[in-house]
């Protein structure tokens, strides 16, 4: 065995399309199992009907199934194997094999240049000009669409066929006279003359039409040759509103740039405009808002003051009750520990005033205090000066000068602690 009858074995039976890829190393040793099913596999593509044992499991079964593939190869492809290299099953049975591989990979290789010449052959067949059967096209439709009329006529008339034997048979069965044949005949010549001189009269016509049709050729020639020389003189002539023309071509492609930018910038103005508008309205709504809550804290920070000075007042009522039924002693003991209703005491007169708050307990304030006291003392100023006036007529009329003496040092001591406080404010 040889190197080379290896590889073109492998490669041959690779291209005849053997299911297994076949190793070069494949032979090296004894393999029976491989060299049977590689001779089952060609049998089969030789005589693809044949039946052949595929037993080989035991020595009888192996011998029995050389013989019968040498056998079947002397027969039938008259090829001549040698059973004792078979059934070595090494690299001189590839030799064996290699007989019965190059039979079919030529064959093989005929059917592909057989093939391939017959495609050759039929591409050429179809490579040829058809502008030149296009008339050849035309007449086989034409004939096509009139055999299909006429074997619509035909159809129609074996329908008819019917009736007409009848009327054939009675007219062949009639009896010919001889006046009527002649009268028959002579209509029938005579349409065929009429026929005739419509025909001469028609060719006549013919020829004085087709001198007629020629002369107005000529006539339309004669015009179509004037008409492009004029074309040929208008384009060598340039127009004189050409310049103008393309002058105002130009300005116009200008001032289409320039509406183009105008409009792409006041659709931006636009967009910038809306989103404007958007936020003013929502810092107008924001303000509105703000205002409503502002409007409702002044509301409750009104209602809160009313409620202290009805408060005050209510303390005031009850103050003054007991000095009216008491002595004049009893009141000037009772008068120093009278609380005072407003925030903002008066010292020495109106001018004097200082700022503490309703529990006199601290003298220092916080700036929550000091803001309510200032929004407060606007408002409640003179009404609490009006009241400090009436109760100190009221208080000269039912005391002494001693009473006075110890309102103007009662107005520099601190107030007692009330229940209420400004922790509301």
């Amino acid at each position: 065995m040889s190197f080379r009858d290896l590889r073109n074995f492998t490669e041959m039976m690779r291209a005849l399309g053997y299911h297994r890829l076949i190793s070069m190393e494949s032979f090296r040793t004894p393999n029976f199992g491989l060299v049977a099913e590689i001779l089952i596999w060609l049998v089969e593509r030789y005589e693809p009907q044949t039946d052949i044992p595929t037993e080989v499991d035991t020595e009888s079964d192996r011998i029995f199934f050389i013989k019968a593939v040498a056998q079947f190869m002397a027969t039938k492809a008259h090829i001549k194997l040698n059973t004792k290299r078979l059934y070595q099953a090494d690299g001189y049975a590839v030799k064996e094999m290699l007989k019965i591989t190059t039979v079919l990979y030529s064959a093989m290789k005929t059917m592909q240049m057989t093939l391939g010449d017959q495609n050759e052959e039929d591409n050429s067949k179809f490579k040829f000009d058809l502008s030149s059967r296009i008339s050849d096209l035309k007449a086989a439709r034409q004939l096509a669409s009139d055999v299909t009329s006429k074997g619509a006529s035909l159809y129609d008339l074996l329908g008819k066929e019917v009736e007409l034997r009848e009327m054939r048979t009675a007219a062949i069965a009639r009896p010919l006279e001889i006046n009527e044949t002649e009268k028959a005949l002579r209509a029938a010549i005579k349409e065929v003359l009429e026929s005739v001189e419509k025909t001469k009269d028609m060719l006549g016509n013919v020829v004085s039409d087709e001198a007629s049709l020629d002369a107005k050729i000529e006539k339309k020639k004669q015009e179509l040759e004037r008409v492009r020389k004029r074309l040929q003189a208008l384009k060598s002539v340039r127009p004189a509103f050409m310049d103008e023309y393309e002058k105002i071509e130009e300005e116009l492609q200008k001032q289409y740039e320039t509406y183009v930018e105008k409009f792409r910038n006041l659709c931006f103005l636009e967009s910038q405009l809306d989103e404007y508008h958007k936020l003013e309205q929502e810092r107008f709504e924001l303000q509105e808002a703000e205002n409503t809550m502002r409007m409702m804290q002044n509301k409750v920070r009104e209602e809160e003051g009313d409620q202290m000075r009805s408060s005050l007042k209510d303390e005031d009522s009850d103050m003054d009750v007991p000095e009216d039924e008491g002595s004049d002693s009893d009141m000037e003991e009772i008068r120093p520990s009278k609380p005072r209703p407003t925030r903002n005491g008066i010292m020495a007169g109106r001018g004097a005033r200082f700022t503490g708050n309703m529990q006199g307990g601290d003298s220092d304030e916080t700036e929550d205090s000091e803001i309510d006291g200032d929004e407060d003392d606007e408002d409640d100023d003179e009404g609490e000066e009006e009241e400090e006036e009436s109760k100190e007529l009221e208080d000269d009329s039912l005391e002494g000068p001693m009473s006075r003496g110890a309102r103007i040092s009662r107005g520099g001591m601190k107030p007692p602690l009330l229940e209420e406080s400004n922790n509301d404010f």
